[in-house]
């Protein structure tokens, strides 16, 4: 049987979404392992080879077992905060409770036969506290490594997935957002069911918290379910549009003659909100040139703007996502 969970009155107003970049890069980890994830990224796994092979990982790997393993929710806990920084989840992580940290990593070593006899097992569980500091040390280099330096454009794609689902929530309530997670995910009569995963009599239930919503570019094409005590349960999900993270998609014909190939090329690209330099760069064309572009778009309605840091980012509108998604023609319009 699939593991279905009936969300109480509290549960259903307590669901919430989070960005967690410590859980972003535990995916990408799991992503390296599994081949089957490996499919929109490999422009970015060729890109990273040699820093990869560069990182000891041998630690992590222990207790990053295959499909349907269990890896410990430590490593990755749900996030207490919507928009946690990098450092304060590694503190975080680092403070895990020993014999908490014990009881996981016993639980994820099981999973992989003859792995708890051997001498990486026993050593990892003779002293828990240190296992977690040193897991801790390389998950943070694994993030400077991997993740750090295109932190903002993967947590673009990630708000920008946000930003759809609340939209939806917003014109159709909890139905419209949760019939739209993944296909493994159901949702009907307040009963959440992730049909890839198994009902086991340990599995914890919701409890009044609700249910944390992550997206993530990495965990594709699988959704990850986290109902282990004590922690939040949590659906880490794919985020929209995460396939055009490393590439420029091509227009629809149709929009190219609405609006000329060049602005249809950058209104389509705008998936997750990008600078006007990172436009350029992806598209071929002059800064100006995308200036002039986005310029047009967003008094058309069809961009917004905002400021992060030193730059400006662009983000389509929902009427830019309609336009885009539903192929508009001059005619339709």
């Amino acid at each position: 049987m699939p593991l279905a969970l009936h969300l109480g009155t509290d549960d259903l107003t307590r669901c919430r979404f989070a960005i967690s970049p410590l859980c972003q890069t535990h995916e990408a980890l799991r992503m390296l392992r599994r081949p089957a994830r490996h499919g929109y990224h490999q422009g970015w796994l060729r890109r990273m080879s040699r820093t990869v092979a560069g990182l000891d990982l041998r630690l992590l790997w222990l207790f990053i077992p295959p499909p349907g393993g269990y890896t410990p929710d430590f490593l990755g806990p749900p996030p207490e905060d919507p928009y946690p920084s990098i450092d304060d989840e590694l503190a975080r992580m680092r403070a895990t409770d020993p014999a908490l940290a014990h009881a996981e990593m016993t639980r994820s070593l099981a999973c992989t036969p003859g792995l708890s006899e051997s001498a990486q097992g026993r050593a990892a569980l003779d002293d828990p506290a240190a296992t977690v500091r040193r897991l801790a040390d390389l998950t943070e280099r694994a993030w400077h490594a991997l993740l750090a330096p295109d932190w903002p454009r993967h947590r673009a794609v990630l708000e920008a997935d946000i930003a759809h689902r609340s939209r939806r929530a917003a014109g159709g309530g909890l139905d419209a957002l949760l019939t739209d997670l993944h296909p493994a995910v159901d949702w009907a009569g307040h009963t959440l069911t992730l049909r890839r995963y198994a009902d086991v009599a340990d599995a914890q239930r919701p409890d009044g918290r609700g249910v944390l919503l992550m997206p993530s570019v990495f965990v594709w094409p699988d959704v990850v379910s986290g109902f282990a005590r004590p922690w939040q349960p949590t659906v880490i999900y794919p985020a929209r549009d995460m396939a055009r993270l490393h590439t420029a998609p091509r227009p629809p014909q149709a929009l190219a003659k609405l609006l000329g190939h060049q602005r249809a090329a950058v209104l389509t690209g705008l998936a997750a909100p990008s600078s006007t330099t990172e436009l350029a760069r992806r598209h071929g064309l002059a800064p100006s040139t995308v200036s002039a572009h986005l310029l047009v778009l967003r008094e058309s309605g069809l961009l917004e703007s905002r400021r992060e840091g030193h730059y400006v980012l662009y983000g389509r509108t929902a009427l830019g996502d309609a336009l885009v998604e539903r192929d508009v023609t001059p005619a339709a319009r």
